[in-house]
C-alpha cells in the first residue's frame, strides 16, 4: 500500500506542476494502471538471470555390428563303394620256382612241396593280386624213374593246392609243370647184375641143347651174357630229378577269389 500512495503523489506533484488537461488525463491513464498491477514490495528480484539448463546429451545407440553369414554346411560325403573283389581268372600262369629238389630216388607219390610265386600276378585295372615271394603248395600226385631207354621223361605230376598271400591260405586248383627236369643214371645195383645173370644162364642152357656139349654150353653162355648185360643196359633205372631254383609253370583251372 505504501508504494501505492507515493505513486498517487508523485502524480498530483506532476499535474501541479504541469497543470495542463493532457497531463491530467496521462496521470488518470497511469493511476488506473498502477491499480490494475499490484505490486508486492516484499518480493525480491535477482540481481543475475538463472542460466539455462544445459542440454543433456542422450547416448547415441551403437550400431549393431553386421553378423557375417552363415557358412553353408558341406554336403554330407558320398558313400564310397565298395571295391571290386579281387578274382584270378582262369588260366591264369604263374611263375614260380621249386624250394627244393625233387628226385624219384628220395622223394614218394602224396608228398608235399612248395614254390615260390616269381613276379607279381596282376588284375586289368593294375591292382595287385598274387605278389612275388607268394608261396604254392603242391603234392606229388605221381613220381617213378625211367625204366628203360625209350623213356626218356619218367614220371613225375605235380598239383597245386593252396597258396598263401601276406599270411592268408587259399585253395588252388591247377596243373603244373616241372620245365627244368632231368634224368639221372643210378649207378648198378643188384637187380642189375641179376640180368646180367639170368641172361648167361640162359646162354648157357641154350648152347648146350644146341650144340650138345660143353664147347656150345661155354659159347651160348658168352652169347646169353652179352645178351644179359643189353638188357641191363636197355632197363637201366633213370631218376626223374627237379632241381631246386628250377622253374616250375602253374595254370589255373579255375577262378580264384581273394
Amino acid at each position: 500500500m505504501a508504494s501505492k500512495r507515493l505513486a498517487i503523489f508523485t502524480l498530483a506533484m506532476l499535474a501541479g506542476c504541469g497543470g495542463g488537461g493532457s497531463d491530467h488525463a496521462a496521470a488518470d491513464s497511469l493511476s488506473r494502471d498502477l491499480q490494475r498491477l499490484p505490486v508486492d514490495s516484499s518480493a525480491t528480484f535477482a540481481d543475475t538471470a538463472t542460466p539455462a539448463a544445459e542440454p543433456v546429451a542422450q547416448p547415441v545407440a551403437a550400431r549393431p555390428k553386421p553378423q557375417p553369414k552363415p557358412k553353408p554346411k558341406p554336403a554330407a560325403p558320398k558313400p564310397t563303394p565298395a571295391p571290386a573283389p579281387k578274382l584270378v581268372a582262369t588260366g591264369t600262369v604263374l611263375a614260380t620256382a621249386i624250394d627244393a629238389e625233387i628226385s624219384s630216388k628220395v622223394n614218394k607219390a602224396g608228398e608235399r612241396v612248395t614254390t615260390t610265386v616269381s613276379s607279381d600276378i596282376k588284375d586289368a585295372t593294375g591292382r595287385l593280386l598274387i605278389p612275388a615271394g607268394s608261396k604254392v603248395m603242391l603234392t606229388i600226385s605221381e613220381i617213378h624213374e625211367s625204366e628203360n631207354k625209350g623213356d626218356n621223361t619218367g614220371k613225375l605230376t605235380l598239383t597245386p593246392t593252396s597258396v598263401q598271400i601276406n599270411g592268408e591260405s587259399y585253395a588252388l586248383a591247377g596243373t603244373a609243370v616241372a620245365l627244368d627236369r632231368y634224368l639221372k643214371s643210378r649207378p648198378t645195383n643188384g637187380g642189375d647184375v641179376a640180368k646180367v645173370g639170368a641172361g648167361t644162364a640162359i646162354g648157357a642152357v641154350a648152347g648146350r641143347v644146341i650144340g650138345g656139349n660143353t664147347k656150345g654150353a661155354v659159347i651160348g653162355g658168352l652169347i646169353g651174357g652179352a645178351i644179359g648185360t643189353q638188357r641191363a643196359i636197355q632197363t637201366h633205372d633213370r631218376d626223374v630229378i627237379v632241381p631246386a631254383g628250377s622253374r616250375v609253370e602253374l595254370t589255373l583251372s579255375q577262378e580264384l577269389a581273394l
